[in-house]
């Protein structure tokens, strides 16, 4: 008999979990809040520009996540990312950076490109704007409801791969009585989160700099990260230059709630006292985003939340793998939905 799923979020993680079923016995459905799909490894796009303001590439720092993508999906539009990254710290100094760079891709559409592909391999049900709520636990299954009460459907079995606090709230809320719940919840929620605030900052002309990007090492700098999307094939126009700025968590929370134009103007002022040139203090257009949830800072305890399986339902995500990178999560995501096939 064919087992049926629910993933909640199209993240990297749930990607690559539905990747990993698409042979198996279990029909997939995906339900995600947003209108697209890879969660923080998102791209846009404005005036020949590609951006990515969350991940910025994927490292090659997992062999079964190279296979993935250089062999078994589709590689046109691959594209490397060669120039070094370089490091500063609280005085500013822009320096070559003390180890040698791990190699990094993207795709000249973006970096989204990673979840269509892995999603386009399999015939799961993608369902976006979709605000999972909360569960229901009924009989040996579940179900599933939105943030307006809507009956999502019985499923055999979910998969939650929203960050840890998002997820620590969909249990919060479930209608679900065994004991395992309380403790479940409890050990998603203390995984810790890192808050950050992101500008994109675009100029009619290329800077002249000898790196992709640089960052901040010893977290004492207002600017956290600043990459050059011109280094990325197919990005930005020759002649042009976009800046892609994270801000460190002391900035981000103290700014978060500040008004966009505000925000942008002071990154675009941090960014320039950085870079040592007053030209970036007026960019002709720009961009932020808000990340709530940027980067898990610690990893669950897996022995306490294993219980879950034991109710059908799994967790996948950064905060799973124990590390907030893009590579970490599809590797992740990878191993859990094999166990997920055994287990359904």
């Amino acid at each position: 008999m064919t087992a049926t799923l629910a993933v909640v979020g199209a993240g990297a993680a749930g990607a690559a979990a539905t990747y990993a079923l698409r042979d198996a016995s279990v029909e997939v459905t995906v339900l995600e809040k947003s209108r697209g799909v890879c969660g923080r490894a998102a791209t846009r796009r404005r005036d020949d520009c590609v951006y990515e303001y969350g991940a910025n590439y994927l490292k090659d720092a997992d062999d079964r996540v190279t296979e993935l993508v250089t062999d078994e999906l589709p590689t046109d539009g691959l594209v490397d990312v060669d120039d070094p990254i370089y490091a500063f710290e609280r005085d500013g100094e822009i320096r070559e950076g003390k180890e040698a760079d791990e190699h990094k891709w993207t795709y000249e559409a973006g970096i989204t490109q990673l979840a269509k592909r892995l999603f386009a391999e399999t015939e799961a049900n993608v369902r976006n704007e979709v605000t999972v709520e909360t569960l229901e636990r009924v009989g040996d299954g579940w179900r599933i409801y939105d943030d307006e009460g809507t009956d999502f459907g019985r499923y055999d079995g979910v998969l939650l791969t929203p960050p840890a606090p998002q997820t620590a709230d969909i249990l919060g809320q479930a209608e679900w009585s065994h004991d395992d719940r309380r403790s479940i919840r409890q050990t998603v929620a203390s995984v810790p989160y890192r808050t950050a605030v992101a500008g994109v900052l675009h100029y009619p002309f290329e800077l002249d700099v000898p790196w992709y990007a640089a960052v901040n090492t010893d977290k004492d700098h207002d600017v956290g990260w600043v990459a050059r999307e011109e280094c990325k094939s197919g990005h930005v126009p020759d002649g042009e230059s976009l800046l892609l700025v994270q801000m460190n968590e002391g900035w981000s929370v103290a700014n978060y709630d500040e008004r966009p134009d505000a925000l942008v103007e002071r990154i675009a002022r941090r960014t320039a006292h950085l870079l040592d040139d007053d030209r970036l203090t007026d960019p002709d257009w720009t961009d932020h985003q808000h990340w709530r949830y940027s980067q898990s800072e610690a990893t669950v305890d897996h022995d306490e939340i294993a219980t879950a399986r034991d109710h059908d339902l799994f967790f996948a995500g950064d905060w799973v793998a124990g590390e907030s990178r893009l590579h970490a999560a599809l590797r992740n995501g990878l191993d859990t939905g094999e166990a997920i096939a055994d287990t359904l």
